[in-house]
């Protein structure tokens, strides 16, 4: 990912922080024929590994060799950024639009998992996850066995051993405090419901 200095993430409690709010992400494989392919998966980030699973039916996994590359793509809130909101749209005009956003890449290697207890494992991990705050937390063992064991035969494992994160805040630090200002500005009177939180994601730095 390409990441001038005053973009890059380097705090890691942050960057796991996010993916943890984050709580999916584009996984990532190339088929033999060199085809990139993508999926949009619920993850879990535990030590260097990541948890996920998909359909069975998906072929994506049918054309993973063990350990083969693979790449995670965790984003965060994106919006368009005016030049108009810029205060040196005034002073010379020099301006162009731009694009904010976080995003973090999981970069490793993978491995399919087809055991069944594995898989339990997993989602009732994920579920967890998920389900906690709620009054009354959903559980696997909320519905039939029979029906669970169906669920679990319809979807195959994925374990990723991360070898090297990225983490990107593009969050307009290379303009002036009034530009930043005027931005921020700008996002908070945006109808788009990220607008708002890229906004929030800028205010600590002014």
């Amino acid at each position: 990912m390409y990441t001038p200095s005053f973009n890059r993430i380097d705090d890691e409690d942050e960057i796991r922080r996010f993916v943890a709010e984050a709580r999916s992400a584009q996984f990532i494989t190339v088929d033999p024929d060199g085809t990139p392919v993508a999926t949009l998966l619920p993850v879990i980030w535990d030590g260097d590994v990541v948890l996920a699973h998909m359909a069975r039916a998906n072929p994506q996994w049918k054309t993973i060799a063990p350990d083969s590359p693979a790449l995670l793509i965790c984003s965060g809130p994106e919006a368009y950024i005016s030049p108009s909101w810029y205060a040196a749209k005034a002073e010379h005009g020099r301006v162009v639009p731009t694009w904010n956003y976080s995003a973090v890449h999981l970069s490793g290697t993978v491995r399919v998992r087809e055991d069944r207890d594995w898989l339990r494992d997993v989602v009732t991990h994920l579920t967890s996850v998920h389900e906690d705050g709620r009054d009354e937390p959903w559980h696997p063992g909320d519905a039939p066995e029979k029906y669970i064991e169906g669920q679990l035969a319809g979807i195959v494992g994925l374990e990723i051993t991360v070898s090297r994160v990225e983490g990107k805040a593009k969050l307009s630090q290379n303009r002036s405090a009034a530009d930043r200002r005027g931005v921020v500005d700008g996002l908070r009177a945006e109808p788009h419901y990220a607008a708002a939180e890229v906004a929030a994601a800028m205010e600590p730095g002014l």
